[in-house]
């Protein structure tokens, strides 16, 4: 828990960044919290539209919420932004992710 109350200390004193939400979203995720997780990557993504890993992050923690339809839409989005960076590694594991959502 050291690591989420670091992280949410950051983010107290307005250290508010794109990357700061995208580990607060993993580390809830560890957590076992994908509700907090989808929180924190809601705002990763806002901050920063064209963070590929943080769109898979936040598929994974709406997916783990049971949030099928805004899985789904989060991973669409992230192949987008994925496909136009040329990061075709993530692109690929969001494909797949998004291919177990529709089943």
């Amino acid at each position: 828990m050291a690591i989420v109350d670091n992280l949410e200390a950051m983010l107290a004193r307005g250290q508010d960044s794109s990357l700061l939400r995208y580990s607060l979203g993993g580390e809830y995720l560890k957590l076992n919290q994908p509700g907090k997780a989808a929180e924190h990557l809601r705002q990763a993504v806002a901050k920063d539209p064209k963070y590929s890993a943080a769109w898979k992050l936040l598929g994974k923690a709406l997916a783990e919420a049971g949030h099928n339809d805004e899985a789904i839409k989060a991973y669409e989005d992230g192949i987008k932004v994925a496909e136009e960076k040329g990061d075709k590694q993530a692109a690929k594991e969001m494909a797949v992710f998004l291919k177990r959502l529709h089943k």
